[in-house]
């Protein structure tokens, strides 16, 4: 990015960012948010347990954005060769509290990120990142409504080797508690009372994991110095592997709904089931030690939001009758109020008959919520005038 050499001009700039920062909400995005709304669409319900093998191919309880996964007989590889490159697989369901549980061998390289994310519609996130640039740790986190004003609640917890051996990564979260764990360790315990105020995860939360490239030249300098970039490309390409997924759904029932715009777990209403109707179905947490976090992120400018900068809608295949929007949504094709590709409607046919209804896909790295002050691009466009008379 070129910014403006005259001291007046950059000053002015600089007042209408500040401007327009104080007036946005988080810098994730998401295209209705039940925060503001109470007429979003209802999120398709997992509603039971799936244990997914990668090594035997794709699932349709899945969908590929940002990229192309490829599988083998290792399971499923998300690869990064060149900018852009973001592969992930996106659920076309959600949990309301749950389990994941995931065998990854995570990817290479200064600036690589792989991911695996839970978020909401009202943009809850729970996280694990591996950077490329150190195989001994993985990265922790959460946020709560899109706040990403402070980053002080990522931790790095240890996880030795994490690149040549396929690990079994845990995210166990309910009303009251998270818990991650790397094979049998519990590495980090959050509670609900100990989580920042109005910041513990609590709403129906989709599962993405995949790769992507924090140290792009084309990402925030904060985020290139996180991702310990910037990344090489000519030392690729680089490869996270996933080997299987277990999901357990702590609730049952077809598809959740927000009962107001509270944002609390007991505003969700299940039909058909029950919030909490199947908590404890995956059985006993088989955890065998405990560790202690490595670090904290507290200077750390951690990036929310998931995986990558951007996810297009060329590159995706999705379910017959799905389709995705231009910011990044995979919603049901009667339901889209966004013009879409073509491609994006081409389709793979689904042959599970319980997602019935739209399957929010966040749009990773998306920086804004729709909470911009009307005057904005007024006092943009009269900024903009006056740096070009000077």
């Amino acid at each position: 990015m070129l910014f403006p050499s005259r001291p007046f001009a950059a000053a002015t700039l600089a007042a209408t960012a500040a401007l327009f920062s104080g007036s946005t909400t988080a810098q994730t995005y998401t295209s209705c948010n039940p925060l503001q709304s109470t007429s979003c669409p209802s999120d398709p319900a997992l509603g039971k347990s799936i244990d997914v093998d990668f090594t035997q191919g794709s699932s349709d309880l899945f969908t590929a954005s940002g990229g192309t996964p490829t599988y083998g007989s290792d399971g499923v590889s998300f690869t990064i060769s060149k900018s852009g490159d973001s592969p992930q697989l996106i659920s076309l369901f959600y949990i309301m509290f749950g389990r994941v549980e995931i065998a990854v061998k995570a990817a290479p390289g200064a600036g690589i990120v792989s991911s695996l994310v839970l978020e909401s519609d009202d943009l809850d996130e729970i996280d694990n990142e591996w950077l490329g640039a150190d195989d001994s740790e993985v990265q922790t986190n959460y946020f709560g409504k899109g706040i990403t004003s402070s980053y002080n609640r990522g931790q790095f917890n240890p996880a030795a080797n994490n690149q040549a051996d396929f690990i079994t990564y845990t995210v166990d979260w309910t009303s009251e508690r998270i818990i991650w764990t790397v094979g049998e360790t519990v590495v980090r315990t959050l509670t609900a009372a100990d989580a920042e105020t109005n910041q513990y995860p609590q709403t129906p939360m989709q599962v993405k994991f995949g790769a992507w490239s924090g140290g792009d030249p084309s990402n925030a300098e904060g985020t290139i110095e996180w991702a310990r970039g910037p990344t090489d490309y000519s030392k690729g390409p680089f490869s996270m592997v996933v080997q299987s997924v277990k999901i357990t759904d702590y609730s049952t029932g077809s598809k959740y709904t927000y009962g107001d715009t509270s944002g609390s777990w007991q505003s969700i209403k299940s039909d058909g089931g029950s919030v909490n109707g199947n908590l404890g179905g995956a059985g006993d947490l088989s955890t065998t030690a405990v560790t202690t976090a490595a670090a904290s992120t507290s200077t750390a400018n951690v990036p929310a939001g998931g995986i990558g900068s951007g996810t297009s809608s060329s590159d995706s295949s999705l379910p017959s009758g799905w389709v995705m929007t231009s910011d990044g949504k995979v919603v049901p094709s009667s339901s889209a109020t966004v013009p879409t590709s073509a491609a994006a409607a081409a389709a793979a046919t689904s042959t599970d008959g319980t997602v019935q209804n739209k399957p929010e896909a966040p749009n990773s790295g998306a920086w804004q919520q729709a909470n911009i002050h009307p005057w904005f691009t007024v006092v943009t466009v009269m900024a903009s005038a006056l740096y070009v008379m000077l």
